[in-house]
């Protein structure tokens, strides 16, 4: 530890003695650092926030969703910084000032491409706008202004794209889609008139309305459905068979006067359904009905010979039974016609293919054709409905939550910082000069040194005296160093004042 401590004293006492051409080195680095750091351009930055509020309640209710907002939004964002806006930028502020014509322009366009940043937040509807404005034939006070006015000129154009393209490109849309509507009409027209010829030509051929595939496959449907039906006809018919085979058809052991008496009950049971409310198209009411008409066919129920009278649940479930024969006959006569049509548009499929073919191919042609002009028509109104909701309601709302700043102090470079800089590598600069010189020069500060350099004992060292006059000199000589040593960070402090000075001043 104490060998340590005597190199490191070694060393400062070799920096020591050459310490004027470490302060010599020191100024002239910091000079000449000083001076690359007064080249540097001020570089003046305005900020601005912007709010945009892309939500309208009635675009909500008519179904117009805020995907679609959010992606005029980007666009507009993306295209803020276009060579076209910009242009607009250049000739709208002090910029245009200093143009004498296009390639002036062109120059101004591509560094303010470069020093313009949109960014949006994590919220997407703040955005922030900055530029920085660095003209080096500019004063502080012009570059601070033209770099407010470039951020408010970009603001006055998003608007202007908002509100104003909106528009544009509503128009332009609705252009095209009239354009396509009208192509898409006459065409539609042709087809339908192709429709028409043919149908007139094979009018006794083709009957009925769609292609024969698709009357076949409707037909095939149908005998399905009534197949089903039939069924359930048969089964209820021949259930009701078996009820009827298990009722008498007159009631023993009442003599003749039971008839009308039966005759009236069943039209008590009748008045009584009336009396309910209920229709003539019920079924119990029409079973009613003909069980009364056959009493009274029957001469009002009165026997003759067997003694007995007609048994009213045999003549309902007769009845019954005749509903149900006739609607398992209706479904069978259904099916047969069905059957028939069936084989019959088979056999006109087998005789005429190029017909059928011909037909399917117009009907298909039409469809997609139609297909396609009902889209266009729900487009073209959606389009229209969504550009009036945005014009007058005014869908994309601005509002400017921090106005472009006036900048009072230039944002790069941080000049008083990078003047501490120089001077702390001025002085680094000298420390490490004068170091490295004692390192290459061959003196030996210690005998012990010249001892283990030269490999032979040392008799012994001799001590310098010095006079007093020398003693004046070197006192008058270090107030001289400290006097260049003050004086080089007084140059320091003196820059920073001046550069706080003028960043007043702008």
């Amino acid at each position: 530890m104490a060998g340590l401590y005597e190199e490191l004293l070694l060393l400062l006492h070799g920096v020591w003695s050459r310490r004027w051409i470490a302060l010599g080195v020191a100024w002239g680095v910091c000079m000449l650092g000083w001076l690359g750091v007064a080249l540097i351009p001020n570089s003046y930055q305005s900020k601005a926030r912007v709010y945009v509020n892309t939500q309208s309640l009635l675009e909500d209710k008519m179904g117009i969703t805020q995907v679609q907002s959010q992606q005029d939004l980007d666009r507009v964002r993306n295209t803020l910084a276009s060579a076209e806006n910009l242009e607009k930028v250049v000739r709208n502020t002090d910029l245009s000032q200093s143009v004498s014509g296009p390639r002036d322009i062109a120059a101004k366009i591509t560094k303010l491409r470069e020093n313009i940043t949109v960014m949006a937040q994590a919220d997407p509807s703040m955005i922030d706008i900055s530029a920085i404005s660095a003209d080096t034939s500019l004063s502080d006070g012009a570059n601070a202004r033209i770099s407010q006015q470039i951020v408010q000129k970009l603001i006055d154009i998003f608007q202007e794209e908002n509100l104003s393209g909106d528009r544009n490109e509503t128009k332009q849309s609705l252009a095209f889609l009239d354009q396509q509507i009208a192509a898409r009409g006459k065409q539609l027209e042709a087809a339908d008139q192709r429709r028409v010829e043919f149908a007139q030509r094979y009018v006794g051929l083709l009957p009925g309305a769609g292609s024969i595939s698709q009357r076949m496959d409707a037909a095939r449907q149908e005998i399905n459905t009534i197949d089903s039906q039939l069924v359930q006809a048969q089964s209820a018919l021949s259930a009701m068979n078996g009820q009827l085979a298990g009722t008498p058809q007159s009631l023993p052991g009442v003599g003749p006067s039971g008839g009308p008496s039966a005759l009236g009950q069943a039209q008590a049971n009748l008045a009584a359904m009336r009396a309910r409310g209920w229709t003539a198209q019920h079924p119990d009411v029409i079973a009613a009905q003909r069980e009364v008409d056959a009493l009274r066919k029957s001469g009002g129920g009165a026997g003759s010979g067997g003694g007995g009278t007609p048994n009213p649940a045999y003549l309902s479930i007769k009845s019954m039974q005749a509903e149900r024969a006739a609607t398992v006959q209706a479904l069978s006569t259904r099916k047969a016609q069905l059957q028939a049509d069936l084989n019959t548009m088979m056999a006109k499929q087998v005789d005429e293919p190029g017909i059928a073919s011909e037909q399917e191919k117009l009907d298909r042609d039409y469809e997609v054709l139609k297909t396609q002009y009902d889209k266009l028509l729900a487009d073209r109104e959606e389009i229209r409905l969504r550009g009036e909701v945005k014009t007058e309601t005014g869908s994309v709302q601005f509002r400017v939550i921090n106005p472009p700043s006036m900048p009072t102090a230039p944002a790069a470079p941080n000049r008083p910082l990078l003047l501490l800089a120089v001077l702390v590598l001025g002085i680094g600069a000298g420390v490490g000069v004068a170091f490295a010189m004692g390192q290459l020069k061959g003196t030996f500060p210690t005998a012990a040194r010249l001892e283990r350099a030269i490999g032979l004992p040392v008799a012994g060292s001799i001590s310098q005296t010095i006079s007093a006059a020398q003693v004046a000199i070197d006192k008058q000589r270090m107030k001289w160093f400290a006097g260049a040593s003050g004086g080089l960070a007084a140059v320091c402090l003196l820059l920073i004042v001046v550069e706080f000075v003028q960043r007043g001043m702008a």
